[in-house]
């Protein structure tokens, strides 16, 4: 390995603190000194790398909130104070400590994948080499994740609008006391750095694939292929060579003898499956349960969405929105366990029922009406009798008090499915025959569990998704729509939907080509739902954010070309920019936005 001569340092001042002389000398673990480097290379790197990946599971945390809650497929029981609720309600601020977080630890970790890059470019040891492909993979994700929170989407002028800060290592003592650091590069350039170090990394690892845990020559190509349907325009106006390269890249992967689609039993088993024995994974930020000691599930990304072994602020439960997708094709029963599942990606999803004294369900309506102020909407349960023909309210002895006649729906749901009309407070509206569910703050508790037990453990444990087989079909099927190949598009969209479904599920040729982009979409959403992959995918096609149903969220749609689509640069990395140096703002209205 080259000898190595340069005092290491932890970040970049970009993260939000400027280095001032004294601070050179204090070094945090995984770090060494000058003089103890030359003895202790190879220990180094190995402790760097790992501090490496390391950054990433901090940075997953607020990765995964402002991608999630931003988007449609989750809603909140109330307001709250955390700042995770701006994303949730488009309030943006640059004041934002997880935003902050996000930033900071996200340059930690290029700076980090930098530093190694630099200290060990000159190996020609091949083992080395390949780790150092790591780095490159890490530091190319990097990038591109900063640039799709910060930057406006692709196809809205890439070469004029702004990524984020290219900087690539972090500063040498001398250059402490004379800092200077660059303005953000253009969305264009930020995603060529991106694309630059994938295919450097595509390259460079040559170990074989063993996990999803450590990054692969093949976790580079499934980021590619993903960051060339970001850059593929939108469906009315697509890039037919950036699409064309997110459908070579997925080829690549779908093509590998490394993964293969598990069965539909399988897949609703992925969540409680460790990634590193799970077919479909390609690249995972891997958690330990030692990463959470005490109290801490609480606050993982799984704490949120549900209460598991008894962790868990169960607060975000699965949106209206996405439980109406889930019973698109069929209804799904959870009453009945996995028998009741239709839709595979229903097992993510755990309706909270209550029970009576006696651990009795009870049965009820369960509809969606807009609330008496008219800002939005919110679910009613009202108990049914044993025939099905009413149902009432109940009075505080909890008798019943006003009662309404109820009617089957069948117009296009099977006598089965238990959908019925009822007529209430002057308004139509159809609803589901089902147990009554406990409520948060007047909302039914449909716990996402996507995001927990894994491995089998009753805990809020999880690896979060970077990269997954699925992914790849669905990244091939909308860029096959985009060239124009639709009957290719609709067998990869069957192959997804039919192991979540059934064969009968599949789409015909005229349904899907009638349809194609909106299909496609419909079927990411529900493929990917809760791994921080949605609000990105609405805005990087020109999409609208429609979010009319209950929580307390506001219920005005984001258009793609509004100024909020991308969040502010944190005030405390603007304000830890050395003098003389300039780190640019994102608009703070829609006259700021360049769409072309």
């Amino acid at each position: 390995m080259k000898n190595i001569t340069s005092t290491i340092l932890l970040s970049l001042s970009i993260t939000g603190g400027v280095f001032t002389s004294c601070d050179i000398d204090r070094f945090p673990n995984n770090y060494m000194a000058t003089d103890q480097v030359a003895d202790n290379q190879e220990v180094l790197f190995d402790n760097m790398l790992n501090g490496m990946y390391a950054q990433l599971k901090t940075w997953s945390d607020p990765m995964h909130r402002l991608g999630e809650y931003a988007g449609d497929n989750m809603m909140i029981r109330g307001a709250s104070t955390d700042a995770f609720y701006e994303f949730i309600t488009y309030s943006r601020t640059p004041d934002n400590y997880r935003l902050q977080s996000f930033w900071d630890y996200g340059y930690k970790a290029i700076a980090q994948a930098s530093n190694i890059i630099d200290m060990a470019k000159d190996t020609d040891d091949p083992e080395i080499k390949s780790k150092l492909g790591e780095c490159y993979y890490v530091r190319g994700m990097m990038y591109f994740y900063l640039c799709r929170a910060f930057g406006r989407p692709y196809y809205q002028a890439p070469d004029k609008n702004l990524g984020v800060p290219i900087v690539n290592g972090t500063p040498s003592e001398e250059e402490i006391s004379n800092l200077s650091l660059p303005d953000r590069s253009t969305v264009k350039e930020t995603y060529q750095q991106a694309i630059n170090d994938l295919r450097t990394a595509e390259k460079m690892i040559t170990t074989p694939f063993k996990n999803a845990n450590t990054a692969s020559k093949e976790a580079a190509q499934a980021m590619l292929s993903r960051v060339y349907l970001y850059m593929s325009g939108t469906y009315q106006n697509p890039i037919k060579e950036y699409a064309d390269s997110a459908r070579y890249y997925a080829d690549l992967i779908i093509n590998s003898p490394q993964f293969h689609l598990v069965s539909r039993e399988d897949y609703m088993k992925s969540a409680r499956t460790a990634p590193e024995n799970y077919p479909e994974a390609i690249f995972v930020i891997k958690r330990l349960a030692a990463d959470f000691p005490g109290d801490d599930y609480y606050y993982g990304i799984g704490g949120m969405y549900s209460n598991i072994g008894g962790m868990g602020w169960g607060e975000m439960y699965a949106s209206a929105k996405y439980i109406d997708l889930l019973n698109e094709t069929k209804r799904n029963d959870w009453r009945k366990g996995d028998d009741g599942i239709v839709d595979a990606r229903a097992k993510f999803i755990e309706p909270q029922y209550s029970v009576d004294d006696n651990g009795n369900y009870t049965e009820v309506l369960r509809f969606i009406t807009p609330n008496a102020a008219g800002t939005g909407y919110t679910y009613v349960q009202l108990r049914v009798d044993e025939e099905k023909r009413e149902c009432w309210t109940v009075d505080e002895n909890n008798k019943p008090k006003d009662k309404y006649p109820i009617n089957p729906y069948t117009t296009d749901r099977a006598p089965e499915e238990k959908y019925y009309t009822i007529n209430y407070n002057g308004a139509t509206y159809t609803g589901v025959i089902d147990y009554e569910m406990s409520l948060n703050n007047g909302y039914p508790m449909f716990y996402i569990t996507k995001c927990s037990r894994e491995d089998n453990l009753e805990s809020q444990l999880h690896s979060p998704i970077i990269s997954r087989l699925d992914e790849m079909y669905l990244n091939r099927a909308e860029a096959y729509v985009k060239l124009g190949n639709l009957e290719n598009a609709r067998i990869d969209v069957n192959e997804i939907r039919t192991r979540a479904i059934n064969d009968e599920a599949a789409y015909d040729a005229s349904t899907f080509s009638a349809n194609a982009a909106e299909l496609v979409d419909k079927e990411r959403q529900l493929e990917l739902a809760y791994q921080a992959e949605r609000s990105y995918d609405v805005f990087r096609n020109g999409g609208t954010l429609t979010r009319q149903y209950p929580g307390p969220h506001p219920i005005d749609d984001v258009l793609a070309t509004d100024y909020r689509v991308t969040y502010y640069i944190p005030q405390t990395a603007i304000n830890s920019y050395p003098n003389g140096s300039t780190l640019t703002q994102n608009p703070t209205s829609d006259e700021g936005v360049i769409l072309q």
